[in-house]
């Protein structure tokens, strides 16, 4: 008989053997997962502290360098600068009412992984950023770095980068307006996959990731989880796939570009009706 893993039941069995190593996490995160809780987490809450300690959706060996961009923000920056850093994307007004949004992403370990998918899904995380914000996405661009040109790994990666990307953007009806390609023995293994959207809003259609107050409703909504599960993305961003240790190779996602054109109507048309509200999401689409 297959018992449900409450709070209540992970209280009363504080030492049942959990798949914590298994999920990406390490020793201390364990710990400290334990130490805010006040008690083992259950299997649910593991596997989503699994996907939000990864690397893929907290950078957390990535933020310290990644926070002077913040701390660089001049006053002449700020000037039209509507939502900078710590958002979902940054958000700049330019007049009339009318304001732009821009988010890059890299995918790079997913593209290596499954180029089609990898970039694809890339292109999906970005626009779905966009919408999160309020903003319709009007175009997408990209800057790729392949090893070698003859170098055969380079011709198996990158045709399906190139197609994921296109792919993609072209069932949500998003031209590539730009973008560049170089080769270089650097990138070698280790392809280098830049995405990048553009939205349009008015100022009046603006949302952040912020919430506040008792009551409110979680609504998900998106595509289905596929057998890679709720932690698909937790080694995706950094993951070491060479011989020397245990991988933790993830399962690759799959886009559905035309499940996310329904979801950006629908977002967009809760946006407008005057019901939208804070999104904070780090799954794909």
């Amino acid at each position: 008989m297959f018992n449900l893993d409450t709070v209540d039941h992970a209280t009363a069995t504080p030492d049942a053997e959990l798949p914590w190593a298994e999920l990406g996490l390490k020793d201390n995160e364990f710990a400290e997962i334990k130490k805010v809780l006040g008690r083992r987490p259950t299997h649910a809450e593991l596997a989503m502290y699994s996907v939000m300690w990864s690397e893929h959706c907290s950078y957390k060996s990535s933020k310290v360098h990644l926070r002077q961009f913040g701390e660089k923000v001049t006053d002449e920056m700020r000037q039209d600068l509507m939502v900078g850093i710590g958002e979902n994307a940054g958000v700049t007004d330019i007049g009339d009412g009318w304001a732009v949004t821009f988010k890059i992403e890299s995918h790079n370990s997913p593209s290596f992984v499954e180029p089609y998918q990898g970039a694809a899904t890339g292109v999906g995380g970005i626009v779905r950023d966009i919408i999160s914000m309020g903003a319709r996405p009007v175009a997408v661009m990209d800057a790729l770095r392949f090893g070698p040109i003859d170098y055969p790994d380079t011709q198996r990666v990158l045709p399906g980068v190139v197609a994921g990307i296109g792919g993609y953007g072209n069932s949500l009806g998003l031209p590539n307006i730009g973008g560049e390609t170089e080769f270089d023995e650097c990138y070698r293994g280790n392809p280098l996959v830049n995405a990048l959207a553009v939205g349009v809003l008015r100022h009046d259609d603006l949302r952040t990731a912020n919430a506040s107050g008792v009551g409110n409703q979680v609504v998900l909504f998106g595509a289905r989880t596929g057998g890679d599960g709720i932690g698909g993305a937790r080694g995706l961003a950094s993951e070491s796939f060479g011989d020397t240790k245990p991988s933790t190779r993830p399962a690759a996602q799959i886009g559905d570009p035309l499940a996310a054109k329904g979801l950006i109507e629908a977002s967009l048309g809760r946006i407008h009706s005057g019901l939208g509200g804070g999104n904070q999401d780090q799954g794909g689409v």
